[in-house]
């Protein structure tokens, strides 16, 4: 017999539903809230959150246990945003269209962050301002966290660094020079 059994830390939030037909149970059950993990707060009021597991899978379909994801809240609106690699590269190509100097300086900061710095010290120290499309607190909070995930996924391969080092060839950049 087969098992997908592994030891990890829990927590748990008790819940208790009451059975019920299928139409009412299933109506209770999803009116369950996501329960996820604040890990920053934004200026804007948006929140960056990560749930744990993210749901991705090795090459034989166990769940990765150390996998997780990341997601913007704005509480608000109760907008919930997972973000790409893809999205935040075309959203920092168009930043490049607008003002290629402060798009300069906010793929810099990434690098900083890559580097291991907190994101609002990179924000403060380097100046960096918003240019339209995501706020750039938010994409170097996001980062942050992404990196994080990449690390666990990929311990022994390019983990952060596979994505910091494709921005900066998308941009003709050297690390070195931040």
């Amino acid at each position: 017999m087969a098992t997908k059994k592994f030891k990890y830390n829990v927590n748990s939030v008790p819940l208790k539903i009451t059975n019920a037909e299928q139409t009412k149970f299933c109506a209770e059950l999803m009116k369950i809230p996501y329960l996820l993990y604040e890990v920053e707060n934004t200026e804007c009021g948006e929140k960056i959150l990560i749930n744990k597991p993210g749901g991705k899978r090795d090459k034989w379909g166990r769940l990765q246990r150390n996998d997780f994801m990341v997601f913007s809240y704005n509480p608000s609106n109760e907008e919930l945003q997972l973000l790409s690699h893809d999205e935040i590269l075309e959203d920092l190509k168009r930043k490049n269209q607008i003002n290629p100097l402060e798009t300069k300086k906010i793929i810099y900061g990434l690098f900083n962050v890559c580097n291991g710095e907190e994101p609002d010290i990179v924000i403060s120290k380097r100046n960096l301002i918003d240019i339209d499309g995501i706020p750039t607190e938010k994409l170097l909070k996001v980062y942050k966290w992404i990196w994080g995930q990449e690390d666990c996924n990929y311990p022994k391969a390019e983990g952060r660094w596979r994505s910091m080092n494709a921005i900066l060839r998308e941009f003709n950049l050297n690390g070195d020079d931040a």
